[in-house]
């Protein structure tokens, strides 16, 4: 049996050209998340079938990106294949592993998306750097109030637990506020 998994990373990408290559590969199951693919955590399709499938059965991507992001993760995956007797096929790139030459391509196309996964991430810290240099990135605004926190110990009263309730943030938040004013008199 041939089970195809397509995936994307965000909710406006578009599954269907995935979804006509798997089912013109011969997959008889198409199961399909819009999820990142820089973790595993959280991508409940693919666990599934990694769950369900049995030995001779064969899981196809269209490419090995669209499985992992990182060789780490790549390298779980094709062994928690291998151990069940599942081959992993890709329907873009020369990768079969049920023979030697796909199991050393499929080892190699990992290598070079890691690569490009690392690559990425590093031009963006990048960006980052130079954006905070020029005073354009700042960062994510402050979310709690540490004046209005200090106003509803000192003025009105109140404990911890009512300032983080009327506040809508963690009571750990609250306490890390009012130890700063205790630190800084």
């Amino acid at each position: 049996m041939r089970y195809g998994y397509a995936r994307v990373s965000t909710d406006d990408q578009d599954l269907t050209l995935q979804r006509e290559k798997l089912l013109a590969a011969g997959c008889n199951v198409v199961r399909e998340e819009k999820r990142s693919g820089t973790k595993l955590t959280g991508r409940d399709e693919l666990k599934t079938l990694l769950e369900f499938m049995r030995e001779g059965d064969t899981l196809v991507v269209t490419r090995l990106d669209r499985l992992a992001r990182s060789l780490e993760d790549l390298s779980s995956i094709a062994r928690q294949l291998q151990a069940k007797g599942v081959s992993l096929m890709a329907t873009e790139q020369p990768v079969d592993t049920s023979n030697a030459a796909g199991k050393a391509f499929f080892q190699m196309l990992g290598v070079f998306a890691e690569f490009e996964t690392n690559l990425r991430r590093e031009r963006q810290m990048e960006g980052i750097a130079k954006a905070k240099a020029n005073g354009v990135y700042k960062g994510r605004k402050a979310s709690i109030d540490p004046a209005e926190v200090q106003r509803l110990h000192d003025v009105e009263g109140l404990g911890a637990t009512e300032i983080a309730r009327k506040l809508g943030i963690a009571r750990t938040s609250v306490y890390r506020v009012l130890e700063g004013k205790a630190a800084t008199t």
